[in-house]
């Protein structure tokens, strides 16, 4: 009996044991994956997480209007968005290849909210019209960064900065700058240079332009040029290159209005002119044929005393230099300077185009000594002043250590293939 008891007693263990095994369920705790948050994306100074974005590009033909009919906007509103905004954008001159952005709410309506018109890689215009209408001008934060380079001149400069890859835009600058002491139509090989630049960039990665040339060094037929860049009228903000010994590096006069522009008719006073059935008229200006558009650059510091539009000359800009010097650009297609405003040699007065007595796009340069129109390619031309006596040791101390930079560049030694 006790036998069977043990028996019966192990059954019943072994029995409840294999239950108990049963009825143990393991639970996996419930993994929840959490979704990560879409970053934030900021530009222009909108979070874009928060609208509909289109980005695309002005394509010929496109208009303003149009563009904001194909988003959904009435004519009404476009036609009040254009009339309340029209000083600080003229949106009839939005231009093919200019990328912009709409942004539109994200609820059903997708209603249009926000243009952000960009003028280049900079320069931006935002016209906000979600409540009150607002349009604002702005610039994309950029970093400037130094740099140098050095060469030696093979054919032309053009040709040495493409062989070496280096932006065509610090080339034209050197142009400038040594525009009245060195012909660079006629450099020779073996000419060499070294140039400071500071170079725009955007988000650190996004080049943006030259911003200027800090100093230079050109050697032209052995003899050594340098040029420092160096503020040498505050009041006026006027800029100029020096050499080291403090003389102004720049006459007082450009050659002509219009950079990189063919002269399409001389001062002449015998010339037949087509537009009056080729009749003799004397011709007492230069033109500068270009594309309409082009800038019009002022050729020397003065005051305009005239902006407006009158008979054959269209709408035309005269600027006083000095007691002597007067000098005046007819046709532009608008104007950029008011009546009193003093600019600098080099900045935009206007641009070229075609009203007045003309049969093409070109400025008509006009140039005045003592009162009298005269051919300013037959002038001995004033060089500018060198630097004032009382600013020289600032001007000294401050372009020590950049010559000292200069002299440390070393040059680049020309390949076996470049000196045949």
């Amino acid at each position: 009996m006790k036998q069977i008891g043990y028996l019966l007693l192990i059954v019943v263990v072994a029995f409840s044991c294999k239950k108990e095994k049963e009825e143990v369920k393991v639970v996996v705790p419930e993994v929840i994956e959490k979704k990560k948050a879409p970053p934030i994306i900021k530009e222009f100074g909108y979070v874009l997480n928060n609208f509909n974005v289109v980005k695309d590009t002005i394509r010929p033909g496109d208009s303003f209007g149009a563009i904001m009919d194909t988003h959904g906007l009435s004519r009404a509103k476009v036609f009040e968005i254009s009339s309340k905004i029209k000083d600080t954008f003229n949106v009839a001159r939005i231009q093919a290849g200019k990328p912009y952005m709409l942004l539109k709410s994200k609820d059903t309506t997708e209603q249009a909210q926000v243009f952000v018109y960009q003028n280049n890689k900079i320069d931006y215009t935002v016209i906000d019209f979600r409540d009150s209408i607002i349009a604002r001008k702005n610039k994309k934060p950029i970093k400037l960064v130094q740099k140098t380079a050095s060469g030696i001149i093979t054919s032309s400069l053009m040709q040495t900065f493409d062989d070496m890859d280096l932006s065509f835009l610090v080339a034209y600058n050197m142009a400038d700058i040594y525009a009245w002491t060195i012909d660079f139509t006629r450099l020779h090989a073996g000419d060499r240079f070294k140039v400071i630049y500071t170079e725009k960039f955007i988000d650190d990665t996004i080049p943006a332009g030259i911003d200027q040339v800090k100093a230079s060094y050109f050697e032209h037929h052995g003899k050594p040029i340098y040029a420092f860049r160096y503020q040498n009228d505050s009041i006026n903000g006027v800029i100029d290159y020096f050499d080291e010994e403090a003389n102004n590096l720049r006459r007082a006069f450009l050659r002509g209005p219009v950079k990189f522009s063919r002269i399409s008719s001389r001062y002449n006073l015998k010339r037949r002119i087509k537009y009056y059935g080729n009749r003799v008229r004397p011709h007492r200006g230069t033109d500068f044929a270009a594309p309409i558009g082009t800038p019009i650059l002022a050729t020397a510091d003065g005051i305009v005393t005239r902006s407006e539009r009158k008979g054959g000359n269209g709408k035309y800009v005269k600027i006083r230099h000095n007691a002597t010097y007067d000098t005046q650009y007819l046709h532009m297609s608008r104007q950029a300077v008011k009546v009193g405003q003093f600019v600098k040699q080099g900045d935009v007065i206007g641009y070229i185009g075609m009203t007045g007595n003309t049969s093409g796009p070109h400025v008509c340069y006009r140039f005045w000594k003592n009162g009298r129109e005269v051919d300013p390619f037959k002038q001995e031309l004033p060089a500018s002043k060198p630097l004032a006596d009382s600013l020289r040791p600032a001007f000294y101390t401050y372009i020590e250590p950049i010559k000292a930079e200069l002299d440390s560049i070393l040059f680049k030694p020309l390949k076996p293939q470049e000196l045949l």
